[in-house]
């Protein structure tokens, strides 16, 4: 019997061209002069991260690799002699893919600049004056940060790093499943009073490969549902996990 994977699609992707700007952005990269070699290396780490949750990663990923391998390979071609009175202009293979990022770019900034003005209309209202005391006691919005999927999944490529898998391949198969739920309320017990948060591989205390995907999902569901956040003081610093009630108990 072949063990059931978690096969799982995520919502919080928004395509090749975002990852590729994440990774722009982190490493500080130059958009007019973009090192191929480094960020194929990078985004390559990433896929591979994908498949290792086994993650549904969509086709668009899988095109995006193979052109990046294929402006790496153009770039690491020699320059042919150019036998002709006239000078022939070559365009850089990283052109077409400058030009998308710098457009994809533009729309993404125009989108978060939009999305602003909605939140600023949201808190536009024009009834009359009304008695708000009742509410004085209500739960304070727990406001998300700006830990994206792709920071996830850098410290997840951290996490496998960790394990080394030295465990004997069992002869025998055991199905062993473990409810998201269940592994949620895991999560939050053991964030459970811990005021300065917990290390994010913390939360990962088994070697085992289904333990470890259910656990990533897990804590993606707690921050969708704003339970949990996370923190990153700077680029490539280990994330650090907080419950989002213990910080409504520390007000």
């Amino acid at each position: 019997m072949q063990h059931q994977a978690y096969q799982v699609k995520l919502d919080s992707f928004e395509g090749p061209l975002d990852l590729l700007l994440h990774l722009i952005n982190q490493y500080e990269i130059d958009i007019y002069d973009i090192p191929v070699s480094q960020i194929t290396e990078q985004y390559m780490a990433y896929i591979h991260t994908m498949q290792q949750l086994e993650l549904n990663v969509a086709s668009e990923y899988l095109v995006m690799a193979a052109t990046l391998l294929a402006i790496k390979s153009q770039l690491l071609l020699p320059n042919q002699e150019i036998e002709a009175e006239e000078e022939v202009y070559e365009e850089d293979p990283r052109d077409e893919l400058m030009r998308r990022l710098i457009e994809y770019r533009k729309f993404k900034e125009a989108a978060s600049h939009l999305q602003e003005k909605e939140r600023d209309a949201n808190q536009i209202y024009t009834r009359p004056p009304k008695d708000f005391d009742e509410l004085v006691g209500k739960k304070k919005e727990v406001v998300r940060g700006d830990i994206s999927i792709y920071d996830m999944l850098a410290a997840m490529s951290k996490i496998f790093d960790r394990k080394k898998w030295t465990r004997p391949l069992e002869t025998k198969i055991q199905r062993s499943e473990i409810p998201i739920r269940q592994r949620m309320d895991e999560v939050l017990l053991h964030l459970k009073g811990k005021n300065y948060g917990v290390p994010f591989h913390q939360l990962f205390p088994y070697e085992s490969r289904s333990h470890i995907v259910v656990t990533f999902i897990a804590i993606l569901e707690l921050m969708k549902i704003h339970e949990i956040y996370c923190v990153q003081e700077n680029n490539f610093d280990e994330l650090i996990v907080f419950s989002s009630t213990q910080e409504e108990g520390m007000e």
